[in-house]
């Protein structure tokens, strides 16, 4: 049976989103989209008026999946310290994860054409981490606002950021494997992470 309404929709986001990681945005067309998505370029129309919104879309859908894997730091342990440096560790994961870098290059490469697709980027990838660490903090430790968005500054700054800059600017190597559901990566050194979570936390 033919796929329709949002079914189909969905449809066409996912391929949408691996002709984009695959061409860019100057290089993606709406008929190889149509093409990979085996629809027609008036079905596609009628779901999406343009490539710009569609682009939207498929950034809308990228920060959706992202965030789902991530979740928050009370969903990895009861333990305050370990949760931390858990969420730390996951979100280390699929910052390293090639999907992630690519999508990564793509925003900053359309970021003159599409500023608001790469500001909603920006956010899921980065903003919204922030602010899911510093509220665990805040609630756990009690701290202010002021000081949990600190310490998430110097944690994220220390632990994350600096693996994250030298993979997207291919000095570090991606990974290729999707992060594991359950666990975080075995060959994910979290070492580094407890010792700054143990210097960091009250």
């Amino acid at each position: 049976m033919a796929k329709r309404g949002d079914e189909l929709r969905k449809h066409i986001l996912w391929a949408a989103k691996d002709v984009f990681l695959e061409m860019g945005f100057e290089r993606a067309s709406m008929d190889v989209v149509a093409a990979r998505a085996e629809t027609s370029k008036r079905t596609l129309y009628a779901h999406f008026e343009s490539k710009d919104n569609l682009f939207l879309a498929v950034v809308d859908l990228v920060r959706e999946l992202y965030l789902d894997k991530l979740r928050t730091p009370a969903d990895y342990s009861d333990d305050t310290a370990e949760a931390v440096v858990l969420f730390c560790g996951r979100f280390l994961q699929m910052l390293l994860w090639s999907p992630t870098l690519r999508t990564s290059r793509l925003g900053i490469a359309a970021a003159d054409r599409q500023p608001d697709a790469a500001a909603r980027y920006f956010d899921a990838i980065f903003t919204t981490v922030h602010e899911r660490l510093a509220a665990f903090l805040t609630e756990r430790h009690r701290m202010s606002p002021a000081a949990s968005a600190a310490v998430t500054d110097e944690l994220l700054g220390l632990t994350v950021y600096p693996r994250f800059a030298r993979a997207l600017f291919g000095v570090e190597q991606p990974r290729d494997e999707a992060p594991d559901e359950t666990a975080i990566a075995t060959d994910l050194d979290l070492a580094p992470i407890r010792r700054a979570v143990a210097a960091h936390l009250p």
